[in-house]
């Protein structure tokens, strides 16, 4: 079933919304200090790509004081926009009985884009 939803979830937006985050991570790896950074927004990409049969999960490492702070970067310049663009994606998508699988996905993926460092799928 994974499968399934996956490839209807990269039909209708998916693609675009991954490949959207990686050229935007290639970017922000241009300049040294954007790496960290990048690396992040190369890691939402990824998990945007195939969501379904995922789960984030927090790594031993995750409120390590590196990673809070990052993620209190992360949060300011990137985080609430992707996470606020996945929750109004999700809820759209929530009102039809159709959409209600990929709202969860959608929904899923709001605190991978919040705090994405100490943070990832499996």
């Amino acid at each position: 079933m994974s499968l399934i939803g996956n490839i209807i979830w990269l039909i209708f937006g998916g693609f675009l919304a991954g490949l959207g985050y990686i050229i935007g991570g290639i970017a922000l790896c241009l300049t040294i200090v954007g790496i960290p950074f990048g690396v992040q927004a190369i890691k939402i990409g990824v998990a945007t790509f195939a969501p379904f049969g995922r789960d984030i999960r927090d790594y031993e490492n995750a409120n390590s004081m590196g990673n809070v702070i990052f993620n209190m970067i992360w949060i300011i310049l990137f985080g609430w926009e992707i996470a606020v663009a996945h929750l109004v994606h999700g809820i759209i998508l929530a009102i039809t009985i159709v959409g209600i699988p990929f709202a969860k996905q959608h929904f899923k993926l709001i605190p991978l884009a919040l705090l994405p460092f100490g943070r990832g799928y499996n």
